[in-house]
């Protein structure tokens, strides 16, 4: 029996590009079991958008309304506590999706019994839904080698260097929504989501783009600053702050893994990585500020990592 798939869909303000990834949605091979749409508190026509598609979908649609701005994070983590079905798949409001990817999805999972998470590339287009001549994958530099340490369980300490799995691309089984709520509302909700799954079970990597992922100037959580060049200009500019909110985001990390220690593999290997990013951490946040009077401490730090 094939599985239930429940699409969570966040939005806000989106009725500039959200008809393009309903429509898109819309005309799935395999269409969804049910749509879960949690809007937060647009002023715009996104709500108007919403119900006009769910009164001819083809599945059923719920829009859920919110009373007050929660945010990307835990308005995602309410859109999935609302899904019913056994897969669940993450959207944006301002891709665009190839008919074939839940499809393939499904596929993936179907497949293996132990994959618990499946993400996969995506076309980048812009504002104007135009080609950019890249792929997410290349700009998170996630190569071949990187590819295949995640399909042989080798994800975590990837991960713990630099988010790769981006929540438009990412789908999971709703079976281990308890190990990951609350999502810390300081946090990302796909980093968090990947992190602690990547620590339970096996993930697909899907290589082929299943979508077009849309880079423009109103979205509230794009893919730019999660590049290394750009995380690294980022905490140049905030100075220890940048490295102290990821080691309050790592111990939140550590935490949940402590909590439910008996459902991860190996969690005092995770721990050890872990604490040992945080000591990274905590060195950086207080190297000064001058670049060759930095150099000294990352001296001494390269020789006690070898």
């Amino acid at each position: 029996m094939r599985p239930g798939i429940s699409v969570a869909m966040c939005t806000f303000n989106g009725e500039r590009f959200l008809p393009a990834q309903l429509k898109s949605i819309a005309g799935q091979s395999r269409l969804p079991d049910e749509l879960i749409v949690c809007d937060d508190c647009s002023w715009d026509g996104t709500r108007e958008i919403v119900a006009a598609f769910a009164a001819t979908a083809a599945f059923p649609v719920r829009l859920v309304a919110n009373g007050k701005n929660i945010g990307s994070t835990k308005n995602f983590e309410q859109a999935i506590s609302l899904c019913n079905c056994e897969l669940v798949v993450l959207s944006d409001q301002d891709d665009v999706w190839f008919p074939h990817k839940l499809e393939t999805i499904e596929k993936a999972f179907s497949s293996e019994n132990e994959i618990i998470l499946a993400f996969s590339d995506a076309e980048i287009i812009n504002g104007e839904s135009l080609p950019v001549g890249a792929r997410l994958w290349s700009r998170v530099s996630f190569d071949g080698d990187k590819q295949r340490a995640f399909s042989e369980g080798r994800a975590f300490p990837l991960l713990l260097r630099h988010p790769i799995v981006t929540g438009a691309t990412m789908a999971f089984r709703r079976e281990f929504f308890p190990l990951i709520q609350p999502i810390p509302a300081n946090d990302i909700h796909d980093r968090w989501i990947s992190f602690l799954l990547a620590c339970v079970g096996r993930i697909a990597v899907i290589q082929e783009p299943l979508m077009q992922y849309r880079e423009h100037d109103e979205q509230q959580e794009g893919l730019v600053p999660r590049l290394a060049r750009n995380r690294m200009a980022h905490a140049k500019s905030r100075g220890a702050l940048a490295y102290l909110e990821e080691i309050t985001r790592l111990r939140q990390l550590s935490a949940r893994i402590a909590e439910r220690n008996a459902e991860f593999k190996e969690p005092d290997s995770i721990q050890d990585q872990i604490h040992r990013k945080i000591r990274h951490l905590q060195h950086r946040a207080q190297l000064p500020t001058a670049r060759f009077a930095r150099l000294p401490g990352i001296f001494r730090e390269s020789i006690n990592a070898n």
